[in-house]
Parts: C-alpha cells; structure tokens; sequence
C-alpha cells in the first residue's frame, strides 16, 4: 500500500550507527526528515548527508530531527560518516538507520514487497530508496519527494518546505517560492469576516485568493 499525504508512519524498531530505535518514539514530539539512500559510499549520496549536516543548527530551529537510511550495515554507516564530515566540514550527529534486511524502504513503499538483495549488488539494485519523507509530531506524513540516483537533492528547498509545512500550522497556505517572512494565503474556506478577525488586514487578488502577513 502506498504511502499518502497525512498517513500516519510506519512505526518500526531498527538498528542504526548510534544503537537501537523505534520510530515514532525517537520523534517524540518533533517534527522528523527521514531521508534515504541506496548505498553507503556513493557519490552523490555522500555530498547530500554532508548537506544535511551543514544545516545542523537550522533542523535545531526548527524543533526537527534528521535521520537517514541505506541499506548497508552499521559498521559501514560509521566508516562512511568519516567521509561525509570530511567532505562537508560538519559533525553529522544523526543517525543513520541499517536497513539491511529492507523492512524500512518496504514499509515506506521505496521497494517493492519482494524486493532483495543480491549477491554483488550495486546502487542500481536499490536505487529507488532515494527520498525524502518529511514528519509531523502527529507522526503522519507531510510531504515526500523522490529522485533519481543521478540529482543531488536540494536541501535548501527541503528546509523551505519544512518552514512552510509548519506555517501551515497556523491555518495558512504557503504561495509559490515562498519564503519565511514573505506574505501568506488565506484559504478559501475561510470567509472575510472570520479572515478579517484573524489576521487583520488582507490582500484581495481574486476573490479566491487573498494574501496577508504571515502569523508569527
């Protein structure tokens, strides 16, 4: 079964570089990234885990925490990490999970149910555990984006994503390129008067678009 926007997670225990987990209790009340990977020591996957570390202090701001899966060991997770600070200059302080028996890529429909691992694989053999699922602290599902091996994720616009998911907490919508601090749509549920009550003063673009300050 697919995964879908606002599905609750799948709640699972898994062995990762910095011990034992089980999902939805290590998000606790959080939001979460979960992101993942085909392969440990590839290319490009080395150059985004150094990404998501630069950006520590930012998954910090924002009450949110990281974690990444491959489905390689835990030994292999820890070599690789000295690559991936390496490259990035940054302490990558989250853990990464070891999905070497690949519940986690099935259960979040990265992998088909009969998916394995041969002998000799390559990245190619599970190229498809390549996205990004972002989590709520209600433990359901935000928002996801997948990519091929061969596109580096951007996680500038993840980061952008994450702000305007959590703008949307306060009974707003997010327009195209939004950035924080940048103005906010009323939805069209809500009426003029109730708008008016709320947010005070607002743009009227069309009378199914109406623009105002973003709540603080």
């Amino acid at each position: 079964m697919s995964l879908r926007i606002n599905d609750t997670v799948p709640n699972f225990t898994a062995e990762t570089d910095q011990g034992t987990i089980t999902f939805h209790d290590w998000i606790g009340d959080s939001w979460a990234i979960l992101f993942s990977h085909p392969k440990d020591f590839t290319p490009v996957c080395t150059t985004e885990f150094s990404a998501v570390a630069q950006l520590n202090d930012e998954w910090a701001k924002r009450n949110t925490k990281v974690i990444g899966v491959s489905v390689d060991g835990v030994e292999d997770h820890k070599k690789w990490k000295n690559d991936i600070e390496s490259y990035g200059g940054a302490k990558a302080g989250f853990p990464i999970i070891a999905d070497e028996g690949l519940e986690v890529s099935k259960q979040f429909d990265m992998l088909p149910a009969e998916a394995y691992l041969p002998d000799g694989r390559t990245p190619a053999d599970s190229a498809t555990v390549r996205s990004v699922f972002i989590i709520g602290p209600d433990k359901q599902l935000k928002l996801s984006m997948t990519y091929p091996m061969t596109v580096g994720r951007n996680f500038a616009e993840i980061l952008r994503a994450l702000d305007g998911l959590q703008m949307s907490t306060k009974g707003v919508a997010t327009p195209a390129n939004w950035e924080v601090g940048q103005d906010v749509i009323i939805p069209p549920s809500v009426s003029n008067e109730d708008a008016t009550a709320k947010f005070g003063e607002f743009e009227t673009v069309f009378p199914y678009l109406r623009k105002t300050k973003a709540p603080s």
